[in-house]
């Protein structure tokens, strides 16, 4: 199948998550497929339809959650089986060929989407020790809260610090060579990981909060220009959000951000690093939300094309519009993961 000139490389897809919560993720309709968040904006094959060939599918659980993804606070063995619920909905479609995990596996059909898979709030790894059986299992990268805290740092929601158990874990996933993910930390936490060590670092799906925050909040979900530059420093990358929100200023939830005010967050990321290859895209799409939040005209994985061709109208290379689009992306991970997508 033709996916156009773009090909997409997206860090932030909640894929098991969304079909726990009822969405049927291998139908074709978008209209048809229910489950959370409607209207609906993805499932595998129109994750396919529009371009996208790779990405960080995430086991995502939730302290005190109310759904299939939910756990009780503090309750290590209720957040692994949570978790491991997530990681058997990839096995399963594995089997089926319709992904592939590629730390490490070998690809069962040319048109399965290539997986990483990114552990959204770390409650569901019992203890560091237990951190090499997840990455056996196709984890690449840890993002060590979400927002609320866990029992191995401070989430967005507060100014809560990585426990001892959190620095543990730091030390497990730099010996094991998997990434840290920066985009639901606490200012405290992440400052403590930058010290904690020297590798690379993401964030999947964050976006500028010096955009956002024009009202004098303190939106900790999003990165300060120095975070941005040090994420850059180390060699890391960064994955932009479409959640209108997360682009309007003053994270405001009256209407859907236009293209532009998106591309105001590319382009400051952009002009704040001094190049155009350490962004991506991290869409978050139906990361509990719909497709009536994202920008205007973005409703679908095949109507991302939009915010490359408005890259494009900047100014942008066709070059550097594919990095954003797939490239950067698959440079980071293939460095890393010879069988990702390249």
């Amino acid at each position: 199948m033709s996916h156009g000139p773009f090909r997409w490389f997206d860090t932030h897809l909640d894929l098991a998550c969304i079909a726990l919560n009822g969405r049927d993720m291998t139908c074709p309709d978008l209209t048809r497929c229910g489950g959370p968040d409607l209207p609906a904006a993805v499932t595998l094959p129109t994750l396919r339809a529009g371009g996208v060939v790779a990405c960080l599918a995430t086991i995502f659980t939730e302290a005190d959650g109310a759904d299939a993804v939910g756990y009780p606070a503090g309750n290590a063995p209720a957040a692994a089986k949570r978790g491991r619920e997530q990681l058997e909905v990839y096995e399963q479609w594995e089997s089926q060929g319709r992904v592939w995990r590629w730390a490490g596996q070998p690809r069962p059909a040319a048109d399965a989407l290539g997986i990483g898979i990114l552990i959204e709030g770390a409650d569901p790894i019992a203890e560091p020790a237990e951190l090499g059986w997840w990455a056996q299992k196709g984890v690449v990268a840890v993002g060590m809260a979400w927002a609320k805290s866990s029992r191995y740092a401070g989430g967005n929601t507060t100014d809560e610090p990585i426990t001892d158990l959190g620095f543990a874990l730091v030390k497990e996933m730099d010996r094991l060579g998997l990434v840290h993910d920066a985009s639901h930390l606490s200012d405290v936490s992440l400052d403590q990981l930058f010290r904690a060590t020297d590798r690379p670092v993401i964030a999947s799906h964050s976006n500028c909060r010096a955009l956002v925050d024009v009202d004098g909040e303190r939106r900790q979900r999003h990165l300060t220009d120095d975070a941005i530059k040090e994420i850059a420093r180390r060699g890391g990358m960064i994955g932009l959000n479409v959640f209108s929100p997360f682009i309007i200023p003053g994270a405001k939830r009256d209407r859907r951000a236009t293209v532009a005010e998106w591309v105001a967050h590319v382009e400051r990321m952009c002009d704040l690093i001094g190049d155009r290859s350490h962004v991506g895209l991290g869409s978050d799409m139906d990361g509990g939300f719909s497709a009536a939040t994202m920008p205007q005209g973005v409703s679908t994985p095949a109507d991302l094309r939009l915010l490359a061709e408005a890259l494009l109208a900047r100014g942008w290379s066709q070059g550097d519009v594919q990095g954003f689009c797939f490239g950067n992306w698959s440079r980071f991970w293939h460095a890393r993961h010879p069988r990702c997508p390249a």
